[in-house]
């Protein structure tokens, strides 16, 4: 289950490396200079994109697992379980708490590059590390073949914003790779609850970190993407344990239901965090058009991505003390459910 969690993961953050690299130059490439334009194309091939291969999972899937023809299912009977299942209240609320961080400080980072971080030490720090040579360099060699030039923003919170998710991601991809050997050995409940913890030190740091640090601003990000994606496949994983659990406890399995459920708490944090952005940047006086904000409205915005941003996922290392699966009963109840099985599928062979 680890393993298959990481493996889906390394593909999800990939995707998500091609989509920060290529996105805003297909938006001046189908814009032709207008932005507006060019990102309404891009959605559109996003989004056509996307339906195409939901409808082949779709019509390629199949069921591999077959639940007992003596076990009966109802919605109220599933929805009843998942009242005394208290694991999955633990694991929901942690779903909405990480999401709410992710769309809060997912959002408010391009603020925090327009309007905090110095765009000279942004320009300079593009320069210094050889990122604008290597884009000059594709460039030239694309043009030599024959093709296009390859186009990358050009005004530097915006390049440098679109480079700090790229190498946040690939850390991701990294600390992916951690997470089972650590979760085999420690147990998913606690490698979670310390690489949250860690990765939330990171985000903080961002409250600190002076205008003109943009070196120590990559570096934070480098290394909460680290701890972070160590966490990414785990939460799915212990999701998975508490539909284990909740056969455990009831004899009965609603797997369907319990994920179900954990994508609304997604799609509900992912909704309160795109909400706060909105509400914080009001609240602290935000004007879009004005090309240099107030004192105050900067102050909320480094707040956003460091202590406001850091809270959720605090409280969602807290709900970790409470979470009863840890490596020990994650084994107890393997080994249970497999006797069970055993048993009834003996019976059935009578």
């Amino acid at each position: 289950r680890n393993s298959l969690s990481a493996y889906r993961f390394v593909a999800v953050m990939v995707a998500q490396f091609i989509i920060q690299a290529l996105l805003l130059p297909l938006v001046l490439i189908f814009g032709e200079g207008d932005k507006a334009a060019g990102f309404e194309s891009v959605m559109l091939l996003f989004a056509g994109t996307g339906i195409v291969f939901f409808l082949i999972t779709f019509f390629t899937t199949r069921e591999r697992v077959f639940a007992p023809q003596a076990e009966k299912s109802s919605i109220r009977q599933d929805l009843t379980d998942l009242a005394g299942n208290k694991p999955w209240a633990i694991m929901l609320l942690l779903t909405v708490l990480v999401f709410i961080t992710l769309a809060l400080k997912g959002g408010m980072y391009i603020f925090y590059f327009e309007h905090y971080l110095s765009a000279p030490d942004i320009a300079q720090f593009l320069q210094d590390i050889g990122f604008n040579g290597f884009i000059n360099g594709l460039n030239a060699l694309l043009n030599s073949i024959g093709l296009n030039s390859f186009l990358w923003p050009e005004d530097a919170a915006t390049s440098g914003f679109s480079l700090f998710n790229a190498g946040g991601i690939i850390c991701m991809i990294i600390g992916i790779g951690f997470s089972k050997p650590l979760a085999d050995r420690f147990g998913k409940r606690d490698v979670f609850a310390a690489a949250l913890f860690i990765s939330t030190l990171f985000i903080l740091l961002f409250y600190w970190l002076p205008a003109d640090a943009i070196g120590l601003v990559f570096l934070a990000q480098i290394l909460h993407g680290l701890f972070y994606g160590i966490t990414i496949p785990l939460l799915w994983a212990m999701i998975a344990d508490v539909a284990d659990y909740s056969e455990w406890k009831h004899h009965r399995r609603a797997t369907a239901i319990i994920f179900s459920a954990m994508i609304f708490g997604l799609k509900l944090g992912l909704s309160i965090g795109g909400a706060l952005v909105a509400g914080i940047l009001a609240h602290y006086g935000y004007e879009a058009q004005l090309p240099v904000q107030a004192a105050e409205t900067v102050q909320g915005i480094k707040l956003s991505v460091s202590v406001y941003a850091a809270l959720p996922f605090l409280l969602g290392v807290a709900c970790m003390l409470v979470y009863e699966i840890n490596k020990r009963k994650e084994s107890e109840i393997e080994r249970e459910l497999q006797q069970r099985r055993a048993v009834s599928a003996a019976v059935q062979g009578d």
